[in-house]
């Protein structure tokens, strides 16, 4: 049906404005006359006057459709007073009428107009530009003098659809328009519309304003319904642009159909109940609205927040009581309100009694008053719409009531006399002030100095073409009666201010306006600014903000994981792995600790690992540190016994000076385990192998050089010829050997390849094991591997030498000496490679103690017995007694081995 409207209109256009033309006989002149004329209706005032300015508003709201069965194209009526527009056109004649009064704008030149009703439809805005060019009451057209007065330039129209149809044509002339309601992006395109130029913000900037909005609540799932029209189609559209660079979510996206359609209603309805988008935003006309708001009202739905376009924020067509339980909480942003002086009273002069062929005037008495002007066949409130249902056509009935002329308007409470939201109405004053100082700089222009090459040409009026006044009107710049600067730029674009209002109860039970906040331009930017001290109402269940989200935001621990084919903004919250953390709630990816941290539980933050290692202050180590400084103290103290009673026979024999170095040794070896406890460092690292290395290397060298001795006792012993003893020096040099090699191959280690801490993290995920990396393993072997050669000689040559008589046994204690300390570092090697951490280098520390101790036991505990605790037994003749052998004499001491083979004897000095 639509369709076939919009065929019917354009043929009608065709038809109408085909000339007619007749050729009479040789010589005579053509002569070309309309066929039919439009349906409009408006006010025009041009006798006596210089110029006229056209304008074109919404005095009706629709158009009644065509009767089907008419094929002809006709010229539609229209119905649906519309007060607002009414009060706008009455603006443009009031603002007019203010301008002639002037003295210092257009001096000597007075402005007529000429006002059409284009009844917010398309056909009517295309019918009444045309009849601004060519006019439709002469034989001829006359090209912009239709009125007798010359036509400067339009007003309007008052929709974007309505203005884009009608700047089409007058831009193919180039004839100036300036619009006071049409926000449309596009007509700022000077390709498509070159003459267009408006007093109010295009709808990108309130696009933008709507996105830094949702950003300032939070909301990040929207909702978008528009009109099925250039404003609202165009309007979205930027407004899902800026949500993109926004990184923000469109749920859904319907439209509002122009015609009244069951299917595409009833899809926007139900896209608005099964979205969980709570906040919608509404980008139409408070005209095409109406239908939408009775389906909101008609299906209950409530709990949503809706952004109102400026083109409805402060509509009394939709901001009416009864719809408050549906749209109240709306935040919407609107044009700053002003006042205009003397507007209300003209207003109020107004009645059908002064003009009785003043249809528009009867129309809205009777609309305001619900009664019948006398002896009037002017129609009101009828409707001929398609209801909700889509099956059946309204149409109410005039009213039975006579209007009398007395009523009075001061009792009315319309949106025609409510000059309290002068807001859109503003900008029909400033667009006619607009096309005035425009034409008033092209009034004072001085011939040689104008802007028109070649020549610094003039125009005058009333002779120009529109071009020149477009010239003028792309550069003006001037203050309005509030001191609101006007600055129309380059793309016959101005500046956007918004107010941002909230939708409130007043006590009366009214719908008031709360402005709580403002969209401004400051410091070369905009601004938005939301007001601290005003409450916002939310028409939510409870009360607050609403949450307006596909999924909610992923709390720290987790990060967002995409839904395949799903917007950005609808996700699921993943756990970050192990080893990851998200600080921030809603991050996209989840950070990685250092090697140094682990997470905690949440995976909120990365917490440093606990550092391992043997610490004094706990009770292991510091047992440990007891040990080892107790068993140094032991072994000071038998120093001491051997230093006092030195010249003891027990003390002398076999080698004290031996002796001696096997204490010192057992002490570096005691408290060389210091170095495994505390935390480690390179050169404790260093120091704890390598002194523990050679303080087994002295000790073993030194028990070996008392090994030999009593080895090579024993052979003499049991040989049968002559033998020498070895000498005490010979036993020093072997242990000053073996340690010069111990300490060589030793400093060869640290300089070649040096220990160095190591930070353990793969024996536990939850903890730094502080250890030390011994650098090369080759080296390390080689360290120790000295030293298990001298335990392994000594062992060989004590294990001969057990069997030698001797009163205090100093060959069978070494044997076991030596039998014990293999059995504790044997069993050190599986149980150290099965454990883990600080428990590893204290199982190294008690091998250490543990070898130490059966050392200092074994060598010096029976002697120190026999000093201390049974000196009697510490004289030459208990120790150098006789013992009887199975077939030979022979006298062994501590000081000297006598062997009698053959009658002969061998003296072994085993002393010094």
């Amino acid at each position: 049906m639509a369709s076939r409207n919009k065929c019917l209109a354009l043929g009608f256009l065709a038809f109408l404005w085909a000339e007619l033309c007749t050729e009479g006989k040789e010589k005579e002149e053509q002569t070309c006359r309309l066929l039919g004329k439009f349906d409009l209706n408006g006010y025009v005032d041009a006798k006596n006057h210089s110029l006229v300015i056209g304008g074109l508003f919404p005095i009706h709201s629709r158009t009644i459709p065509a009767n089907e069965s008419i094929l002809e194209p006709v010229s539609a009526k229209c119905e649906g007073f519309n007060f607002r527009g009414f009060r706008w056109m009455k603006t443009m004649i009031h603002t007019i009428k203010e301008i002639n009064e002037r003295k210092d704008i257009l001096p000597n030149i007075t402005l007529g107009y000429q006002i059409f009703d284009t009844c917010f439809t398309i056909s009517k805005s295309v019918e009444a530009a045309l009849v601004f060019l060519t006019g439709q009451e002469e034989n001829k057209p006359n090209f912009r003098n239709s009125t007798g007065a010359f036509l400067a330039g339009i007003i309007g129209a008052g929709g974007s659809s309505l203005s884009v149809a009608a700047s089409g044509i007058l831009g193919l002339y180039y004839l100036p328009q300036v619009g006071y309601a049409s926000t449309c992006s596009i007509l700022s395109d000077k390709y498509q519309f070159p003459s267009y130029l408006r007093t109010i913000a295009s709808d990108k900037i309130q696009s933008e304003a709507m996105v830094r909005l949702i950003q300032h609540f939070g909301w990040v799932w929207i909702g978008t319904i528009a009109a099925d029209d250039d404003y609202g189609k165009y309007g979205v559209k930027l407004f899902k642009e800026n949500m993109e660079n926004a990184n923000l979510c469109i749920a859904f996206s319907e439209i509002i159909p122009k015609v009244y359609s069951y299917e595409k209603m009833q899809r926007a309805v139900d896209a608005i109940k099964t979205s969980t988008a709570r906040v919608i935003v509404l980008y139409a006309s408070d005209i095409d609205l109406s239908p939408f708001v009775l389906e909101m009202v008609y299906h209950n739905i409530t709990d949503r927040t809706w952004i109102a376009s400026e083109a409805w924020t402060t509509s009394a067509l939709i901001a009416k009581p009864e719809y408050f339980p549906y749209f109240g909480g709306s935040i919407g942003f609107a044009i700053p309100r002003t006042d205009i002086p003397g507007l209300k009273e003209f207003l109020y002069d107004v009645h059908p009694s002064k003009d009785p062929n003043d249809v528009l005037t009867i129309e809205f008495w009777q609309t305001a008053f619900n009664c019948t002007w006398p002896n009037s066949n002017v129609p009101y409130n009828s409707d001929h719409r398609v209801n909700m249902t889509g099956k059946e056509d309204r149409l109410h009935a005039m009213s039975d009531t006579f209007c009398t002329g007395e009523e009075k308007l001061e009792g009315l409470k319309n949106t025609y006399l409510d000059v309290s939201q002068l807001r859109i109405t503003n900008n029909v004053k400033q667009a006619v002030y607009s096309m005035a100082y425009a034409l008033d700089s092209l009034s004072r222009c001085e011939e040689g100095r104008g802007p028109y090459v070649p020549g610094n040409t003039c125009a005058f009026i009333p002779d120009f073409e529109p071009w020149q006044l477009m010239y003028y009107l792309k550069t003006l710049k001037f203050t309005t009666h509030d001191g609101r600067r006007i600055e129309i730029d380059e793309n016959g674009d101005v500046t956007g201010y918004y107010d941002i209002l909230n939708w409130q109860l007043d006590d009366n039970g009214n719908i008031a306006f709360v402005k709580v906040g403002e969209y401004v331009f400051t410091n070369s930017m905009f601004e938005l600014v939301i007001t601290k001290n005003t409450t916002i109402f939310w028409n939510t269940e409870s009360s607050e903000c609403p949450h307006s989200v596909c999924a909610d935001v992923c709390p720290p621990g987790t990060r967002r994981g995409i839904r395949q084919g799903e917007p950005i903004c609808c996700f699921d919250c993943i756990p970050c792995a192990d080893g990851y953390v998200s600080q921030e709630p809603g991050q996209r990816k989840c950070k990685q600790c250092g090697e140094d941290y682990l997470t905690n539980a949440q995976k909120s933050e990365c917490v440093l690992k606990e550092v391992e290692f043997l610490a004094y202050d706990e009770p292991l180590g510091f047992t440990l540190v007891i040990l080892s400084i107790f068993g140094a103290l032991v072994v000071t103290a038998v120093t001491v016994v051997y230093v006092v009673y030195r010249h003891t026979p027990l003390v002398n024999a076999n080698d004290r000076e031996l002796s001696f170095l096997i204490q010192v040794s057992l002490i570096i070896t005691l408290l060389s385990s210091m170095f495994f406890i505390g935390k480690p460092s390179d050169w404790s690292c260093m120091a704890r192998h390598v002194t523990l290395a050679l303080g087994y290397s002295l000790c073993l060298s030194c028990i070996l050089g008392k090994t030999i001795s009593l080895f090579l006792a024993y052979r003499i012993s049991q040989s049968k010829t002559r033998l020498t003893s070895m000498h005490p020096v010979y036993r020093k040099i072997v242990v000053l050997i073996s340690v010069l090699v111990e300490t060589g191959v030793c400093a060869a280690y640290l300089v070649l390849e040096p220990p160095r801490v190591y930070k353990n993290m793969e024996a536990q995920n939850t903890k730094i094991i502080l250890e030390c990396n011994e650098g090369s393993i080759e080296f390390l072997c080689s360290v120790f591997g000295i030293d298990i050669f001298l335990a392994l000689l000594c062992s060989l040559t004590t294990s001969v030498a057990r069997q030698l008589p001797d009163n205090y046994y100093e060959g069978k204690c070494i044997t076991f000496g030596m039998l014990v300390f293999f059995m504790v570092w044997i069993c050190f090697v599986p149980v150290y490679l099965n454990t883990k951490g600080k428990f590893k280098v204290a199982v190294e520390i008690f091998a250490i103690l543990a070898s130490s101790y059966d050392l200092l036991g074994c060598i010096f505990a029976p002697k120190c017995f026999i000093i201390l605790l049974r000196p009697k037994r510490n004289t030459n003749e208990i120790v150098g007694e006789r013992i009887s052998t199975l077939d030979k004499g022979i006298q062994l001491t501590a000081s000297s081995v006598s062997s009698e083979i053959n009658n002969t004897v061998v003296s072994t000095v085993l002393d010094d």
